[in-house]
């Protein structure tokens, strides 16, 4: 790491969830199912699904608004979308969410890394900041995976949620509380049918086949995920620790993707760590993609579980296959204008 390079600072934290909510009994007679069977095998309770007409844009409008009144800005120079689900194919759904809050002719761009956007999105508005092409950055982690589910997929459908969250970051320096540390990133394209949705894409139309409803629709190897996962993200903070100079020993927090409880629970264990230094989000909104890891940091964060000054790693693995960690001391942050999924006040904004 160039330590003449600025730092990416976190100087606000938004979040926000759509307001259906859907309980483990919701689905019970749909799927077969129970509210112990669901909780068993992934740890969640309930999850949040948008209302027809609701879109990717309305929630990361909506926790991109609280993370800018967070950081007590009006303005940012850049907006950075993490999101599988876009509004449309094309154009890209940052630039209507930038139009949305007030930045028409700022630069806004999508990133879809699945389950690790977020941090990929945080790793691009990091990168734009330390060459000075942006001074502040607003990175928006969104998605709405309950349009692209089976209703019928009693594997999959009761592990999805829909939501957003969002940061602001700006330049400072790198030994402030908030800077971003070093990020690893990696991918392996070989396990590109770990977690898929064929349609729409370009090899589904270059193969001549009429694209069915099935081909649009998510699927996921559970136990290959499981195992993938736990290797991956206890590795990718291993690494982002010594990118950082991090001692392992005096680690505090590591705030995961929430995929599912036993996941989080092996990476912890895995890590030297008590269940009470990894935050738990999942049991309340689901696996809500990119929007996973800024949602947990933001309840953490009202909760106490994640105080100022807590070394903490942020860490996730998702489809591609995709993973990414990095390193923050967790600031002090005003999250009095932001929406936690307990606590609903209407619709997005």
């Amino acid at each position: 790491m160039n330590e003449r390079l600025p730092a990416a600072v976190v100087a606000g934290l938004g979040a926000w969830v759509p307001p259906n909510l859907v309980t483990n009994e919701d689905l019970a007679d749909r799927l077969d199912t129970t509210d112990e069977w669901i909780r068993t095998r992934s740890g969640i309770g309930r999850r949040y699904h948008v209302p027809p007409g609701l879109h990717t844009s309305d929630l990361a409008v909506a926790a991109g608004q609280r993370a800018m009144a967070s950081a007590a800005v009006s303005d940012v120079d850049c907006v950075v979308l993490a999101t599988e689900t876009p509004d449309r194919r094309v154009p890209g759904t940052a630039p209507v969410v930038a139009e949305r809050l007030g930045l028409r002719g700022r630069g806004a761009l999508d990133v879809n890394a699945a389950c690790s956007g977020f941090v990929y999105g945080l790793a691009t508005g990091a990168g734009l900041i330390a060459m000075g092409t942006a001074a502040t950055v607003l990175v928006i982690g969104a998605d709405t995976n309950s349009l692209y589910l089976d209703p019928a997929d009693r594997s999959l459908y009761p592990l999805m949620g829909d939501g957003a969250g969002a940061v602001v970051l700006r330049r400072g320096d790198r030994a402030e509380p908030g800077a971003l540390g070093p990020f690893t990133l990696g991918s392996d394209g070989c396990l590109v049918d770990l977690i898929t949705s064929p349609g729409i894409g370009s090899e589904q139309r270059a193969s001549g086949e009429p694209m069915t409803a099935a081909d649009v629709h998510t699927r996921m190897q559970g136990r290959a995920v499981f195992e993938h996962a736990v290797v991956r993200m206890s590795e990718a903070v291993g690494t982002a620790l010594e990118l950082a100079g991090w001692p392992q020993a005096e680690l505090d927090r590591v705030v995961a993707h929430q995929a599912n409880l036993r996941i989080l629970r092996a990476v912890g264990r895995r890590l030297g760590l008590t269940d009470d230094q990894v935050p738990i989000h999942l049991d309340r909104v689901g696996n809500t993609v990119a929007a996973s890891i800024p949602l947990a940091l933001a309840d953490a964060t009202r909760s106490g579980g994640l105080k100022a000054g807590h070394r903490t790693a942020l860490v996730a693995f998702g489809a591609g296959a995709s993973w990414a960690a990095t390193t923050v001391h967790w600031p002090e942050l005003d999250l009095s204008a932001t929406h936690f999924p307990y606590d609903h006040a209407g619709s997005a904004a």
